[in-house]
């Protein structure tokens, strides 16, 4: 029960932030978007870290110095899989007007649907598998740590939320339709994390490898995405200032609840 209620915590995260959209009656302003951006870009930094990264380590401790060398494989897999994915998929990022990936004949919505589920998808496997960790005994991961990590989504989630559907209504979708969008968007969290957890109790001695795996992505969605989005044009002070609020506090709901 406490597992199906961790992942489902950041789609409800999600669609608070989409239902913004009800209430904001013009497009977000700069300043709160790159805030959020920089905020989102800190909770996903810090969860790779102390929640994925250093218990993958953890695990291996026992080979000394070649404790690293799982979380080192798996991070590398986890960077490439988001890249083989950016590559093949076609979407559209929001802000700009440029698809990415290969031609295709679907519509601006559908490319930036595609973009967010891309985005989305590292952030369901970390759950899933810090989860699946808790779930083995795995050292540094306690079910109070695994519900820090999904907290912590769920909060980067709701300005997330907001930035999906709010461009959405811009863009000529009626209220309603902006609101499921940005909502959907976080469907494939919960349908990533129980893959993982799927996976990870058929094959717990490569769970240290998985760990990593989805630090890697959420590291690429941060380093492809969030952070060029926050950085570029005016007020990229506030996305840096956003950034720090967003590291320190996943850090401090790893350290406290785990």
């Amino acid at each position: 029960m406490a597992i199906a209620i961790g992942l489902l915590i950041p789609l409800l995260g999600t669609m608070l932030g989409a239902a913004f959209v009800f209430l904001m009656k013009d497009e977000m302003s700069p300043r709160l978007q790159k805030s959020l951006l920089g905020f989102a870009s800190g909770v996903m930094m810090a969860a790779s870290v102390w929640s994925l990264l250093i218990p993958a380590m953890e695990m291996e401790e026992a080979n000394g110095a070649w404790s690293v060398l799982p979380a080192a494989v798996g991070f590398l897999m986890g960077m490439g899989f988001l890249l083989l994915i950016d590559e093949l998929t076609p979407h559209l990022h929001i802000g700009t007007d440029k698809p990415e990936g290969p031609r295709s004949h679907l519509s601006r919505t559908a490319m930036l649907a595609l973009a967010v589920t891309i985005h989305n998808l590292p952030e369901g496997m970390a759950v899933g598998v810090v989860f699946a960790g808790a779930e083995n005994g795995t050292a540094g991961l306690s079910l109070a740590s695994a519900l820090a990590v999904s907290i912590g989504i769920a909060i980067q989630n709701v300005p997330e939320g907001t930035i999906i559907s709010m461009p959405m209504r811009a863009a000529g979708n009626s209220k309603w339709r902006s609101f499921l969008i940005g909502s959907l968007s976080g469907a494939v969290e919960p349908i990533g994390g129980v893959a993982i957890i799927l996976l990870a109790s058929l094959m717990t001695p490569v769970l240290p490898y998985m760990l990593a795996f989805a630090a890697g992505a959420m590291f690429y969605v941060v380093i492809e995405e969030l952070i060029p989005e926050a950085s570029e044009g005016e007020h990229s002070n506030l996305s840096t200032i956003g950034f720090a609020i967003g590291f320190v506090l996943m850090m401090v709901l790893d350290v406290v609840m785990g």
